[in-house]
C-alpha cells in the first residue's frame, strides 16, 4: 500500500466551453497521477484509475455506478510521458476528483488546429556531395520520426521502403489496422501507425465514417504531406498540375516514420494528443515533429507542453511549429522551451503570375492554378466583390459561400478579399456563380505576404497594395466611360529567386507570451510553397468538388517548416547519438544565419523591411554547420525545473509538468528564469522610474568540436546597451568538457510613454577560428502603465 501523504497527481481536462456549460453537461477531462502512489490491492493502473473514477461517479451523482460505467468513461490511459487516464465526467464530477488530497490540478482541454521538393537544396543538403551531414549519416538510416498530424497515404512513393534494412531492433511500435489501411501497408520505411479519436469523438460523438478513416489513413492530406517533408524517398520526376517540377525528398531520406493520427474535421484534442505523445515515447521514435498548436497558456495548463516534457526527458526531441498568425507581435504558440519552436521562411523558387489591367499596369503576385487559362491576349470584364457583386458588401467581399450574385458576377474576373473563409474556397464561389477568374487581395494585416494555390479557377494572389490598386482601377474605371478590365498571366516556375530566404508574412511573431525571458520562435526553415507528397483522396485544392488528384500538393505554413527541422533533428542525432534534444537545438541555433542570398539583412516578406529577432529567432537553419557546432548549450530535466521555480511556478503546477516534486529554494538562489542555459538571451527590463538597470546571465557550454581549443568572444551589443562577458575566453583540453561564463547586461532607461516597450538586439559570438558559435541578445525596456 503506497503512503497516505504520497501524491496521486490527476491532470483533468475540459474543454474550453466547461466555465459556461451546465452542470449535467460532461466534458472531456485528462488525469495525471503519482505512479507509485497506486495501492497494491490493484493488479493494473487501469483498474486503480476506474475504481477512483467509479467511486468519485457515484459520489457525485448520489446513484450506484459500476466499474463498468467507468471503464467506458476513460478515453484514454498513460504511462509514459505521465501517468493518468482521461475521462468525459461532469463538472460536479470533476469538481469532486480536484477537491480530493492527491488530485493535482484539473486543466481544461483545448482543441488545437493544425499550422497549415527544392527545399533539400536549398538548405545545402545535396546528394552528390561525397561528404556531408547527409552520406555521413546515411540518410537518417535506423532514426525514427514520430508524426502527430492527420495520418499518412502509406502508397505514395515517396513512402516507398525499397532498399531500406530491416526495422530497427529496437522499435517496440505497431501497425494498428483500420478502415482502408490493413496493418500489411506499414513496411520498412512507415514502421508504425497508430490513431486516437476518443478524445475528438468524446465532444463531438460519433465520427462520420464515410467522411473520415477510422485508421491511420489520411483524408485530410496534412500529415502525408509534413511526413514527406521530414522523411520522404527520392522521388523523380514530381510536380504539382506542372508546378516545382523536379526531385522531390524529405530531409532524412532513410529515416524510418512512425504515424499518429490525433486530427480530425472537428480539430486536434488534447487528450488524443497526449496519447500520441505517450504512445511514441514508449515506441521508441527519436524525434517528435508536431505541426499543430493553439492559445498560449502556462505550461501546467498546457497538454502539449507537458507532453513534449516527458519526451524531452526521455530524450526525444520535440519540433513543434509557430503557428500562423503572423505578422502581429507575440502570437508564437508551442512556447515551452524544452520544445524547439520553428517559423517559416522562403526558399528560392516561386510561382509567378501577373494581373495585367485595361490601363497597362501590371500588378505582380503568385499562382499555381494549374487548368486551362485566360485566352492570351484578351482583356476580360473586372469587378470587385465587395461593389456590386452582392447584397451583403461584407460578404461578399471576402467571397463567402451564397454571397455573390450571378447575374453580376458572370463571365468576369472578381477581386476577393482574404479572410474568414479559406482561399481556396473563394475560388470555388466565384466559379459556382459564374466568375471565370479570381483575384485574391492581401488586406492590411496580411501586408505584401503572397501564399500559392491550387485554384479550381484562373486565379492569382496579390499583396495589400496591390490589391488597392486594383480597386482604385476599378472605381476609377467604373466612373468614366471605359468599364474595367484586366487578365491573369501565369509564369510557372522560377528558380533562383532573390532574395531568400526571407521570413513568411503569416509566421507567427516573439515575443514569447509566456516566458519572455525565452526567445521563440528558436529558428525558421522553409515553410512558404512547399512540395511535398499528397492523398490520392484529396484534391490539391481541398476543395470537395474538385475532382483533380495529384501525388504532390504545394503547401504553405509553419506547418511545412516543422518537418524540415524534424528531419534535420534526425540527421545530428544519427551524427551525434549521445547529444540530448537541447543539444541538438543548440546545433541548429548557434549556427543559424541571418542574411540572405544577396549578403543583406533577411527582409520581412509583409512589409519588405528587415526583420528581427523576434521574427526569425536565432535565425534560418544552416545544416551542415549544425553538424559541428563547435560548442552547445545543453540543459537537464533538472534546469527546466529551476526554470520552472524562477518562472514563480508552485510545486503543485512544477509537478504537473515534470512529475516531479521541486524544492525550489536552491533555484531562486542561483538565479533568475533567464539563466536556464538557452542558446539564445532575452533581458527585460522594466523601468519603474529607474535610470539604470541591470541583469546577469549564467551559461555553460560543452565542447563537441576539436579536443583542444581556445574559444574568444566578441560582442555585437545592442544600440546603447553595455554587454561584458567574464572570461573572455575559454581554453578546452578535451571533448565534452563544460565550462561556464558570466554576461552582465547593463542599459540607461530610455524615454517611453506609458505601456509601451523599446526592443534592441545584438548578438554574442564565441569562435577559435574554425568554429563560429553565436547567440542572439534582446534586451526590451518596458515602462508599465
Amino acid at each position: 500500500m503506497a503512503p497516505c501523504h504520497t501524491l496521486l497527481s490527476f491532470i483533468l481536462t475540459v474543454t474550453v466551453t466547461l466555465a459556461a456549460a451546465s452542470p449535467e453537461k460532461k466534458s472531456t477531462f485528462i488525469v495525471q497521477v503519482h505512479h507509485e502512489a497506486k495501492p497494491s490491492i490493484f493488479p493494473t493502473h487501469k483498474y486503480w484509475y476506474e475504481s477512483s473514477l467509479a467511486s468519485i461517479i457515484n459520489h457525485a451523482t448520489a446513484a450506484e455506478t459500476t466499474t463498468t460505467d467507468a471503464s467506458a468513461a476513460v478515453l484514454h490511459t498513460y504511462d509514459t510521458v505521465f501517468h493518468g487516464f482521461s475521462a468525459k465526467l461532469s463538472p460536479l464530477e470533476a469538481q469532486k476528483l480536484e477537491s480530493l488530497s492527491h488530485v493535482v490540478a484539473v486543466i481544461p482541454e483545448q482543441v488545437r488546429q493544425l499550422h497549415t521538393t527544392r527545399s533539400p537544396q536549398f538548405l545545402g543538403l545535396k546528394t552528390a556531395d561525397r561528404a556531408g551531414l547527409l552520406k555521413e549519416t546515411d540518410f537518417g538510416s535506423d532514426l525514427v520520426i514520430g508524426v502527430i498530424d492527420t495520418g499518412i497515404c502509406p502508397d505514395r512513393e515517396s513512402f516507398n521502403d525499397r532498399d531500406l534494412g530491416p526495422v530497427p531492433p529496437n522499435w517496440k511500435g505497431s501497425c494498428v489496422a483500420g478502415r482502408d489501411f490493413p496493418a500489411t501497408l506499414c513496411n520498412r520505411k512507415i514502421i508504425g501507425a497508430r490513431y486516437f479519436s476518443a478524445g475528438y469523438e468524446a465532444t463531438n460523438g460519433k465520427m462520420n465514417d464515410t467522411l473520415e478513416y477510422r485508421s491511420p489513413r489520411d483524408s485530410d492530406g496534412h500529415g502525408t504531406h509534413t511526413a514527406s517533408i521530414a522523411a520522404g524517398r527520392y522521388v523523380f520526376p514530381a510536380s504539382t498540375l506542372g508546378y516545382a517540377k523536379g526531385m522531390a525528398a524529405g530531409m532524412a531520406p532513410k529515416a524510418r516514420l512512425a504515424v499518429y493520427k490525433v486530427c480530425w474535421s472537428g480539430g486536434c484534442f488534447d487528450s488524443d494528443i497526449l496519447a500520441a505523445f505517450d504512445a511514441a515515447v514508449a515506441d521508441g521514435v527519436h524525434v517528435v515533429s508536431l505541426s499543430v498548436g493553439g492559445v498560449v497558456v502556462p505550461y501546467y495548463l498546457d497538454v502539449i507542453a507537458i507532453g513534449a516534457f516527458g519526451a524531452s526527458e526521455a530524450g526525444v526531441f520535440v519540433s513543434a511549429s509557430a503557428g500562423n498568425s503572423g505578422p502581429g507581435s507575440l502570437t508564437v504558440t508551442n512556447v515551452a522551451p524544452w520544445m524547439t519552436t520553428v517559423g517559416a521562411g522562403t526558399i528560392d523558387r516561386d510561382f509567378p503570375a501577373n494581373v495585367r489591367l485595361g490601363n497597362g499596369k501590371i500588378i505582380r503576385g503568385v499562382s499555381v492554378y494549374g487548368g486551362p487559362g485566360l485566352t492570351p491576349g484578351r482583356l476580360y470584364p473586372l469587378m470587385y466583390a465587395g461593389g456590386e457583386a452582392g447584397g451583403d458588401g461584407y460578404a461578399s467581399s471576402l467571397c463567402m459561400d451564397g454571397s455573390l450574385d450571378p447575374k453580376m458576377v458572370r463571365g468576369k474576373i472578381v477581386v476577393c478579399e482574404r479572410g474568414i473563409n479559406s482561399r481556396a474556397a473563394k475560388g470555388e464561389v466565384v466559379k459556382k456563380a459564374g466568375g471565370i477568374a479570381m483575384i485574391l487581395a492581401n488586406g492590411v494585416f496580411d501586408g505584401e505576404g503572397l501564399v500559392a494555390d491550387c485554384h479550381v479557377l484562373p486565379a492569382i494572389s496579390v499583396g495589400a497594395r496591390g490589391g488597392d490598386d486594383i480597386r482604385k482601377y476599378i472605381s476609377a474605371a467604373s466612373q468614366s466611360r471605359s468599364p474595367p478590365t484586366g487578365t491573369i498571366e501565369f509564369e510557372g516556375t522560377r528558380l533562383g529567386v532573390r532574395p531568400a530566404p526571407v521570413v513568411a508574412s503569416f509566421s507567427a511573431r516573439g515575443p514569447n507570451p509566456e516566458s519572455a525571458e525565452i526567445l521563440k520562435p528558436d529558428v525558421i526553415a522553409p515553410g512558404l510553397n512547399i512540395l511535398a507528397a499528397w492523398p490520392d483522396n484529396v484534391s490539391p485544392s481541398g476543395v470537395a468538388s474538385d475532382e483533380r488528384r495529384t501525388e504532390f500538393n504545394i503547401l504553405s505554413g509553419t506547418s511545412m517548416a516543422c518537418p524540415h527541422v524534424s528531419g534535420l533533428a534526425a540527421l545530428l542525432k544519427a551524427a551525434h547519438p549521445d547529444w540530448s534534444p537541447a543539444a541538438i537545438r543548440s546545433a541548429l541555433m548557434t549556427t543559424a544565419y541571418t542574411v540572405d542570398n544577396t549578403g543583406s539583412a533577411m527582409l520581412d516578406e509583409s512589409t519588405g523591411n528587415a526583420s528581427s529577432v523576434f521574427d526569425f529567432g536565432a535565425g534560418h537553419v544552416h545544416p551542415e554547420k549544425a553538424m559541428n557546432p563547435g560548442l552547445v548549450y545543453d540543459i537537464s530535466a533538472y534546469d527546466y525545473v529551476d526554470f520552472l521555480c524562477n518562472s514563480n511556478y508552485t510545486a503543485k503546477n512544477i509537478r504537473t509538468v515534470t512529475r516531479k516534486g521541486a524544492d525550489c529554494s536552491g533555484a531562486k538562489i542561483a538565479g533568475h528564469a533567464g539563466n536556464l542555459n538557452y542558446p539564445s538571451l532575452s533581458a527585460v527590463f522594466q523601468q519603474h522610474g529607474k535610470t539604470q538597470m541591470s541583469t546577469h546571465f549564467i551559461r555553460s557550454v560543452t565542447n563537441v568540436g576539436d579536443p583542444t581549443s581556445v574559444y574568444k568572444v566578441s560582442i555585437a551589443p545592442p544600440e546603447g546597451i553595455t554587454v561584458t562577458v567574464e572570461p573572455e575566453t575559454l581554453s578546452f583540453r578535451r571533448l565534452g568538457q563544460k565550462l561556464n561564463f558570466l554576461v552582465r547586461v547593463e542599459a540607461q532607461a530610455v524615454k517611453l510613454s506609458p505601456g509601451s516597450t523599446s526592443v534592441k538586439s545584438g548578438s554574442l559570438v564565441w569562435s577559435d577560428g574554425k568554429h563560429t558559435v553565436t547567440s542572439p541578445l534582446v534586451v526590451t525596456m518596458q515602462q508599465p502603465l
